[in-house]
């Protein structure tokens, strides 16, 4: 495991999808932002829904994609039924 996997709601799985989209580090994830990071694996996995990219919003802020802030989750939501396949 490496260095993103430590961040919270991000495993093995997602991990290496970060890294085979080119997402290696946490200032990486952090220049690129949880929506774009999104995209990227959703390229590659149309699997890839509301929960992995609310994750990813939750790792950069630290906390569990639960305890994510309201306004935050509207956001997320509007971008992932702007962007879904």
């Amino acid at each position: 495991m490496g260095e993103l996997s430590k961040l919270p709601n991000i495993g093995p799985v997602v991990e290496g999808q970060l890294e085979a989209v080119g997402i290696e580090t946490l200032e990486q994830l952090q220049e690129i932002g949880s929506r774009e990071a999104w995209l990227r694996i959703q390229r590659m996995d149309p699997s890839a829904r509301i929960h992995r990219l609310m994750g990813l919003e939750g790792a950069l802020l630290g906390v569990k994609k639960s305890l994510l802030p309201p306004e935050t989750k509207a956001q997320l939501k509007a971008f992932y039924q702007a962007h879904k396949l």
